[in-house]
């Protein structure tokens, strides 16, 4: 079969239509990251009618400030990346529902039907979830009053705040250090909190992170308050080996200890490890026919964004097996 030019022509993108609940596609994604958008590309060269239901696109991408390790760019702006996967995915003219949460999702015989927070509800042959993570909270004291008067999630939103002012990350991973070096681009001083014994990021970020004057590292600490009034003046922290307690000054935290799947709409319908993503086989199935998975919010190891965006293309061509298998386009 010969396939039509899917050259993207920007020059001709609009604003895609709304998915239509009388339709049964053979497709629906849900989300709107790498794993989402890469999925979608797939499905329309095979031809598969499909559309996508997300909050938002891009994902994770979008509070990242800059990706080192997409192939062919030694260097690219994460905003740049996720806008060019978004306008090849709306150059195929796919259906789309922004700014919807999904409810549930159960299956009859051969249909799965995905109802959304506006109670719609929507039909599809197959079906790939691709709904990422969300950021892991302290749930500490504090914590949920001081949301967005001094506490955040997203270093590249409100970093730009926070220019030479003191500043408490929370975390000892790679998007904690990544944290802390967009802080100190503002000329912040930094106390970086890590409640596990030892740095757990990258090496080269560990480095970058130690040559700066600006940081204090604080190794097995943990927050156990978040301090302030109309808005975050410290937070109260604790060694663990001695148990001593101290007050950190601080303008704002900023929390980065780790991701939570979006899994809660499938969490009766699909297997689920322990910490709550989606086992997948070599071939993104779940363990429901039909139904497949990609990117973070699956069991797959090293949560990247090119192992995302290769994962929803794989998912989306084992959807199409899978339809072809079973008749059903």
């Amino acid at each position: 079969m010969e396939f039509p030019d899917f050259t993207l022509d920007t020059s001709m993108l609009e604003e895609a239509a709304e998915p239509d609940p009388e339709t049964t596609y053979d497709l629906l994604i849900l989300g709107g990251g790498p794993a989402a958008m890469s999925a979608a590309v797939y499905a329309a060269r095979k031809m598969m009618t499909c559309a996508m239901i997300t909050k938002d696109f891009g994902g994770q991408v979008r509070e990242t400030s800059e990706v080192e390790n997409w192939l062919g760019f030694q260097n690219i702006n994460a905003k740049d990346l996720a806008d060019s996967f978004e306008e090849h995915v709306k150059s195929f003219d796919i259906p789309v529902k922004l700014g919807t949460a999904i409810t549930t999702i159960t299956k009859e015989k051969d249909t799965f039907l995905v109802t959304t927070d506006d109670a719609v509800t929507y039909h599809s042959h197959a079906l790939l979830l691709s709904t990422g993570k969300r950021h892991r909270p302290l749930n500490v004291p504090g914590e949920k009053e001081f949301v967005g008067r001094g506490l955040a999630y997203c270093a590249t939103c409100d970093a730009p705040f926070y220019k030479k002012k003191k500043v408490v990350v929370a975390g000892g991973g790679n998007s904690a250090f990544t944290t802390t070096l967009d802080l100190l681009k503002v000329e912040a001083e930094v106390t970086l909190v890590n409640a596990i014994k030892g740095w757990q990021a990258d090496a080269s970020l560990v480095e970058r992170v130690k040559r700066a004057e600006t940081v204090n590292l604080l190794d097995n600490h943990q927050i156990v308050k978040i301090e302030g009034t109309d808005r975050v003046t410290g937070v109260l922290v604790k060694d663990r080996q001695s148990g001593t307690e101290e007050h950190l000054a601080a303008n704002g935290v900023f929390v980065e200890i780790g991701l939570l799947p979006n899994s809660e709409s499938v969490k009766d319908l699909v297997a689920l490890n322990e910490q709550g993503e989606v086992v997948v086989d070599c071939a993104s199935q779940t363990s429901i026919e039909g139904l497949y998975a990609a990117g973070d919010v699956t069991t797959v190891p090293h949560k990247q964004i090119v192992i995302a965006a290769g994962e929803g293309a794989k998912a989306a061509l084992s959807a199409y097996d899978y339809l072809m298998r079973k008749s059903l386009i």
